[in-house]
């Protein structure tokens, strides 16, 4: 049987193919379209879908969209009949958009598909719940799912016994965790939906001299982790905006402007509003553990994506085992959809081994194979060579210890906003300088931005004080107490983004000012290439850790193609590409024509 998930119009599209059970296929569109976090009908994913598993659409069994567009539109407009203050021409247009156009959505899926039965409409909580649970190693867990809002629901406590999921409690809109998250992340610049990952990166730049005046008047917390937010502050419900001028107020200051220096005052909002989530995510965790028993715990939605607060949430041994969605926000709904359209709705069996997830490394997309690769590296008169797998090994290794930065582009493109190995930019860990090289002449983008560790599973209690697994890269840990470095006398009076310039480990590209590392654990099993990279690094140097970034640029999404991979390359200061078992050397290269690229990418 053939399931087809979709998510869509709001951001982040995707699409997801499951048969009989088994994630087959899953992508985001923005890898196809180019438009990162793009929010249109995934056409290109769903063809993707289906080329992967030789199909058409005539042979979908079921479509399951991951939201109820119905009770989303009743939301808006019960929203605006009870908000006094609400701008008439964004009800106008809100309004008129969804009876135009999204209340058809049905209608608008078969015909963008060519498909004629029945679709199916979960609640967006549901299909998030769905998504951490099912793909899981656990026969049942305690299930907690927080994002900016679905329908009416904002966040969910819930348990997965076998194939069956349920919701036991919830928070509901405008009382929401990530529209909280969010506002200060526009408050300080960034833009909603896309940087709260940097609003998150500030943070430990700052300290939480706002928590107690967030705490005391724009959220109430209550012990079981559920809150009310003071609506007085925030314009979201009725308003284009996510703020007022009460809000403004508050903190004696206006919003920055996306490109102005970022202040110590930014440092701080950052992270006061980054320990007032931690204290709500870990009272909703005390209290899924309260009512369900359960000792594993599973992760989704956007504010699963906050991988410090994950952190803390594990280090506080709540639950003996957690499990994160990979793909937590909007993408993985597709994915969660699916998989609860075939044992939630058809009721088919789970087996588990409790040990291993269904998730596949999360490496879902598509892959090119070496005549592929040529076909489009030769016309654009690209230099390389191909190597065998056991000579390119080494070579990889000895580029990344000489402090060169590679790109890395081989099997499968990852599901979900990280790049695990396979999508990748790598380089040396131990670079006291590769961090500031990497952001500013590599990825053209903040300075403060830290840049995960990827490090062999067999190795990671030897540099990080973490016990486990952490494949999806969404868990923070302290780095190990032995690789730590004092911080001199001449060093102790800077603060804010001159601490950039302050070493704390013998790993110092990877080391956060906190001395913390988002870390991502890399096993032989789910990906023997990557892992024999770091582990060829490790033979080098002694240390089998490396800098693992994204593929792309700054507004650019993932790079999905050799064709992206290369365009890539040639418009950064990387040194050297691998794309498959091509190995390209910048300095070979023809020179290059930008205006081969379809679109200049706006900035994030």
């Amino acid at each position: 049987m053939l399931i087809l998930g979709i998510s869509a119009f709001y951001h982040d599209s995707a699409a997801c193919i499951v048969e009989d059970g088994r994630i087959i296929a899953a992508a985001q569109e923005e890898r196809f379209s180019r438009i990162k976090h793009d929010a249109g009908f995934p056409a290109q994913a769903v063809n993707y879908c289906l080329a992967y598993v030789n199909r058409t659409v005539a042979d979908i069994d079921h479509v399951v969209f991951y939201e109820n567009p119905a009770e989303k539109f009743n939301r808006i407009v019960d929203t605006f009949v009870h908000v006094e203050n609400a701008d008439p021409d964004l009800v106008n247009q809100a309004v008129g958009t969804w009876t135009a156009e999204k209340l058809w959505q049905e209608e608008m899926i078969c015909r963008h598909l060519g498909y004629h039965k029945k679709i199916l409409f979960p609640l967006h909580h549901q299909s998030h719940a769905a998504g951490a649970f099912f793909p899981s190693p656990f026969a049942s867990a305690a299930i907690l799912t927080m994002d900016g809002v679905g329908e009416w629901m904002t966040s969910t406590i819930g348990q997965g016994k076998g194939n069956r999921i349920s919701l036991l409690r919830h928070q509901d809109f405008p009382h929401s965790l990530g529209l909280l998250y969010s506002a200060f992340t526009y408050f300080t610049g960034f833009r909603v939906n896309f940087g709260e990952y940097k609003l998150m990166g500030l943070a430990p730049y700052g300290q939480p001299r706002y928590a107690d005046l967030i705490r005391d008047n724009l959220i109430d917390i209550k012990q079981d982790g559920s809150f009310r937010l003071n609506m007085d502050f925030f314009a979201f419900a009725e308003s284009g905006s996510m703020i007022n001028d009460r809000f403004r107020g508050l903190f004696g200051r206006r919003e920055r402007h996306p490109e102005e220096d970022v202040s110590q005052d930014d440092m701080d909002l950052a992270r006061s509003i980054q320990v007032v989530v931690e204290e709500v995510v870990l009272k909703a965790a005390q209290t899924a553990r309260d009512i369900t028993g359960e000792k594993n715990l599973c992760l989704a939605g956007g504010v699963a994506l906050n991988c410090v607060a994950n952190g803390l949430l594990l280090r506080a041994g709540i639950f003996e085992n957690i499990w994160i969605q990979p793909a937590s926000g909007d993408a993985g709904g597709a994915l969660g959809a699916a998989l609860l359209c075939w044992y939630d709705h058809l009721g088919n069996p789970r087996f588990t081994d409790e040990i291993n997830d269904t998730q596949q490394g999360s490496l879902l997309g598509p892959e090119f194979s070496e005549t592929q690769i040529r076909e489009q590296l030769d016309p654009l008169a690209a230099v390389y060579e191909t190597r065998a797998e056991a000579e390119l090994l080494p070579l990889i290794a000895r580029a990344i210890a000489d402090g060169q930065i590679v790109g890395h582009f081989h099997g499968r493109m990852e599901f979900g906003p990280r790049a695990l190995g396979n999508r990748s930019i790598l380089g040396d860990a131990r670079s006291p300088e590769m961090q500031r090289k990497m952001n500013l002449k590599i990825k053209y983008r903040e300075s403060f931005r830290p840049f995960a560790p990827a490090v062999t599973h067999e190795n990671v209690g030897e540099y990080f004080d973490f016990k486990g697994e952490s494949p999806y890269m969404l868990i923070t840990a302290p780095v190990h107490e032995s690789i730590r470095r004092d911080v001199g006398d001449d060093e102790q009076g800077k603060s804010g983004l001159e601490l950039l310039n302050v070493a704390r480990s013998t790993l110092p590209a990877i080391t956060h000012v906190d001395y913390s590392a988002r870390v991502q654990t890399v096993s032989a099993s789910t990906n023997p290439r990557f892992h024999g990279i770091i582990r060829e690094v490790g033979n080098i140097t002694g240390v089998p850790v490396v800098i693992n970034t994204s593929f792309n640029v700054r507004g650019e999404p993932i790079v999905c193609t050799p064709f992206d991979a290369y365009a890539c390359f040639m418009n950064t200061e990387m040194d050297m590409l691998v794309i498959g078992n091509c190995i390209l050397e910048k300095e070979k290269q023809p020179e290059w024509d930008s205006s081969r690229q379809d679109r200049n990418f706006e900035m994030d």
